[in-house]
């Protein structure tokens, strides 16, 4: 298969809001009011970890159908702590990101537990998100300037 190229666009509303597009769908990145936002959408960190768990939703799905394991139901619960003083003040050493992530699933199957275990590993090796965020990606950022009107 060929590379699928992904985007989204955005558009900043205020310091903590922006309305983003991806391909036809609209959503809403704010902060809650604790972190000076209207609490009017999810918050970047919190997309990042809904991310996760619906990229291992899908990709969990897809090799457990390959590898005929039957999964009734499936539950997935992504979590993690951020030391907030780093993105909130500068001069601060720590890490502004995530320091771990925990991934618990909660699953129904007729599999047992060493076979559910290979096929986590197997999801882990495909998700692309968890490829992300387990490896370092390079980011490439640029400017372009808006033209003012005269």
């Amino acid at each position: 298969m060929s590379t699928i190229n992904f985007s989204i666009e955005g558009e900043s509303i205020n310091a903590t809001k922006l309305e983003a597009k991806a391909r036809q769908f609209k959503f809403i990145v704010d902060e809650p009011p604790a972190l000076g936002g209207g609490d009017e959408g999810a918050n970047p960190v919190e997309y990042l970890l809904g991310s996760l768990a619906g990229c291992l939703n899908v990709v969990f799905h897809l090799v457990a159908k390959e590898e005929g394991i039957r999964i009734n139901k499936m539950g997935i619960k992504v979590s993690g702590a951020i030391d907030a003083s780093r993105f909130l003040e500068s001069g601060i050493l720590n890490r502004a990101g995530f320091q771990s992530i925990d991934v618990a699933f909660n699953i129904d199957s007729d599999a047992d537990e060493k076979t559910i275990n290979e096929l986590i590993s197997k999801v882990k090796a495909r998700c692309p998100v968890n490829d992300n965020l387990s490896n370092v990606t390079q980011l490439n950022y640029s400017v372009v300037r808006a033209e003012v009107a005269a």
